[in-house]
């Protein structure tokens, strides 16, 4: 490669500056906020991938169909820029950031405007290009720390690592060191080892990349850290925090927020390939159903495996198998009578001998080569072709089968899966909707193109309800779309370990619906107490499932051990005790707030939680410690510094921060802590789960600190599926001194509260007097 060593001042913009490099490279500068910088190469003023999807541009919620000119900004408000050169410098700056540009050589430092610097690039060859590429490279602090990514594995720091933005089907994957997996997710947060501020880059490229974070070693120029892809555009927005929650907010202003999925998606779900594979498949899935019942197990949702489409080893999607489904229709209308939403495994790939692939083919929906043949690959237990979702006639064809073959026989949603592109043709080329573009620059875009396709086909059919979508590969942009997980995992105490990790990785880089396959996808069945240790765990996700995949034909569910089962029964009932607090976080991540996070991002001034541990925080007020190693009945948990207190969510004992403490952690119950301040809405019903992910009483259990204080928690109340919905919000203010406690609740909305009260529940250890006011149209505050 060749760098980009003494660009010229070509031209200063409302923005910014445009640079003329050699080799015919151009580089424009552009202040879109006062806290967003791009930084955008142009190889003879024009862009290798013209258009792009996951940056929608300021005010969408959605990129068009077909793409947004990757060269308009028109849409990003006006920016209050000054503009100085002071020698071979040029220095840009607004009232959140300053940029210097120096000439000779050509690097780039972005400071904070108190001088403190966020990001550096290395101080020679920082940028390059050539036959094989693009590099980027930055300088790096050995006290820095680097997370996001998407779903990279170990923990949470990734300095030292050599990774690739690459989306492979990872069945089985290493849950500690495995790369890739199902994401292309080129957005990283580093965070400044001496300064402290977190700052975010992105790169808006489609090409798998590589970022070293500190593999690589060049005695010429110092520690650095460096981004290289094979193709696509060198086109990257930075932006500072400066903590690490306020960039992840902002990537997902960039990028997209989270839609809101319906209620129904928070509660317990199964699925089980053996079931979907089975002879009997109908017949085992109406005995499932009634074993939930006998079983009194809390359900929401039954995922369908591909089973459903299976003949012998091979799937056919859009197709029933009528030997194992006699009757689907009647089998949907149970599990819905029993109350569970069912939704449906989709793959976008046609084997050869698929009964519709002539029909496919001849519409041309393939992705093909350069032939222009179905680029034909290997997929499951055979060869086949893939949907190209670039193309308008790959996309009606995919919405139509969808519709007739899925959504008519009574399923509820789509499972996008295997939807990773691996296509080993490096000729194959896609529609591009009129403008073909290589496979290689386009591969993320496929899923993100299918999940959207799926989601549209069922907004369609259902428009006044919310939708709901699973997938498992993507970029960035698909959490406007679905829920998501980390994929094929295995069975063992280390993916319980390390997935916990991978989650939390995964929020921090913006997707916050997802969870994992409690007890592993693949490998042998869990024993009674990882099942236990899982599903407590696996309870504080969005996505909260069993799935697995075993070779004897047996499949994980809660009854696999009935010794275990009681625990996992009571494990379950927690998440739908605790559903009115989590579906108000799902409401809140819609603004930008993740549901789950390391303890360093809830609590940025306290270094001590930056150490590697197994604690996460589920909202604003719960820290869970889930057990990830057998044997154990307690374990060591460090209390962040903040709150003045914290306090046991079992036995309600008071716990000093920033302190270690013991928790007890028998089988049946997963360590729970509760910061001081907490004000937790609740179901209020002990054993009536009839109602589901829909129970309709409350509760509030509030842990007011030991001296003054307050706080508020806002609990979302709507019907959990309408679209567009009637919400109202329900605001908790909880204020205590030394001798006295008060709880205030008012309300805002249209939606009818399905309750007239709230039941107050007080530590029983707390003696102080208390004082609750509705007030006009709010519930009445009940004290127990």
């Amino acid at each position: 490669m060749r760098p980009l060593r003494r660009p010229r001042l070509v031209e200063e913009t409302e923005r910014g500056v445009r640079l003329q490099c050699d080799g015919g490279i151009s580089c424009r500068i552009s202040f879109l906020l006062p806290d967003l910088v791009r930084v955008l190469f142009l190889r003879n003023n024009r862009p290798v991938a013209p258009r792009t999807w996951m940056v929608p541009g300021y005010g969408f919620a959605d990129a068009p169909w077909e793409g947004r000119d990757r060269l308009d900004e028109n849409s990003w408000p006006d920016c209050e820029l000054r503009q100085t050169i002071v020698g071979d410098s040029i220095v840009m700056a607004t009232e959140a950031v300053s940029l210097t540009i120096a000439l000779a050589p050509f690097a780039l430092t972005w400071a904070l405007p108190d001088g403190r610097v966020f990001a550096r690039e290395r101080a020679a060859h920082a940028t390059a290009f050539g036959r094989s590429g693009m590099r980027h490279a930055f300088a790096r602090g050995e006290r820095d720390r680097f997370y996001g990514l998407g779903d990279k594995t170990g923990k949470l720091d990734l300095h030292g690592r050599r990774l690739r933005t690459a989306m492979m089907d990872s069945l089985g994957f290493d849950p500690e060191r495995g790369d890739p997996l199902y994401k292309h997710w080129p957005f990283l947060i580093a965070r400044d080892g001496e300064t402290g501020v977190a700052s975010g880059i992105f790169y808006d490229n489609m090409a798998t990349a590589t970022f070293d974070l500190g593999c690589e070693h060049d005695n010429y120029y110092g520690p650095y850290r460096s981004y290289e892809a094979p193709g696509g555009d060198l086109d990257y927005y930075i932006f500072p925090g400066p903590e690490i929650a306020d960039v992840t907010r902002k990537f997902l202003d960039l990028t997209g927020r989270m839609t809101l999925p319906p209620r129904w998606s928070l509660g317990f779900a199964q699925t089980a390939m053996a079931l979907a594979d089975s002879d009997n498949a109908q017949e085992r899935m109406e005995t499932f159903i009634a074993r939930c019942g006998a079983e009194k197990i809390p359900i929401s949702a039954f995922h369908f495996g591909s089973g459903y489409t299976s003949i012998g080893p091979r799937r056919y999607v859009f197709t029933w198998n009528r030997d194992k489904y006699p009757d689907p229709k009647a089998l949907l209308q149970k599990f819905h009578a029993a109350g569970m939403r069912v939704v449906a495994n989709l793959k976008p790939c046609l084997l050869d001998d698929h009964p519709r692939y002539e029909e496919a083919k001849s519409a041309g929906v393939f992705v093909v080569g350069e032939d222009g043949e179905p680029a034909v690959s290997q997929f499951w237990d055979g060869e086949g072709a893939h949907i190209d979702f670039t193309s308008r006639a790959g996309g009606e064809w995919w919405r139509r089968g969808l519709r007739e073959h899925v959504l008519d026989v009574g399923i509820d949603a789509a499972w996008n899966d295997n939807n990773e592109f691996g296509l080993a043709n490096e000729d194959a080329v896609c529609a591009g909707f009129g403008q073909p573009m290589p496979l290689d620059l386009a591969r993320p875009l496929q899923p993100l193109l299918m999940t959207r396709a799926s989601l549209d086909e069922q907004r369609r059919r259902a428009p006044r309800e919310l939708p709901f979508g699973v997938t498992r590969a993507g970029c960035p942009g698909i959490q406007r779309y679905a829920q998501t997980w980390s994929g094929d995992n295995s069975t063992s105490w280390r993916s319980l370990k390390w997935n916990l990790r991978t989650g939390l990785q995964m929020s921090m880089s913006g997707m916050f619906n997802i969870g994992h396959d409690i007890g592993g996808f693949s490998g042998l069945a869990p024993d009674a107490e990882l099942l236990v240790r899982w599903t407590q765990a696996g309870l504080l996700h969005p996505r909260f499932i069993m799935n697995s995949w075993k070779p004897d034909g047996v499949f994980t569910s809660p009854w696999l051990h009935p010794a275990a089962t009681p625990a996992i029964r009571e494990a379950i009932r927690l998440r739908y005790r605790l559903m009115p607090y989590l579906y108000s976080l799902m409401h809140a991540a819609t603004d930008g707030e993740a549901v789950l996070r390391p303890t360093f991002v809830a609590f940025p001034e306290d270094e001590l939680c930056a150490e590697d541990s197994d604690d996460l925080m589920l909202g604003p007020f719960l820290l869970a410690a889930p057990i990830v190693a057998p044997g154990e009945r307690a374990r060591w948990a460090y209390l962040p510094k903040g709150p003045g207190c914290w306090f046991d969510f079992w036995t309600e004992e008071a716990l000093a921060a920033g302190a270690e403490t013991v928790l007890a952690a028998p089988l049946d119950r997963l360590p729970l802590l509760v910061r001081e301040g907490a004000i937790l809405p609740m179901t209020d019903a002990a054993d009536d789960f009839s109602r589901l992910h829909d129970e309709p009483t409350r509760a509030v259990r509030i842990f007011p600190g030991q001296t003054a204080g307050s706080s508020r928690f806002v609990l979302f109340e709507d019907d959990g599926i309408s679209a567009p919905a009637k919400t109202t919000r329900v605001t908790l203010d909880l204020a205590w001194t030394a001798e006295e406690i008060a709880l205030s609740v008012s309300v805002d909305g249209d939606f009818p509260l399905p309750y007239r009260q709230i039941r107050v529940i007080q530590r029983q250890a707390d003696r102080r007097r208390i004082r609750l006011n509705a007030a006009e149209g709010a519930p009445r505050l009940v004290f127990v």
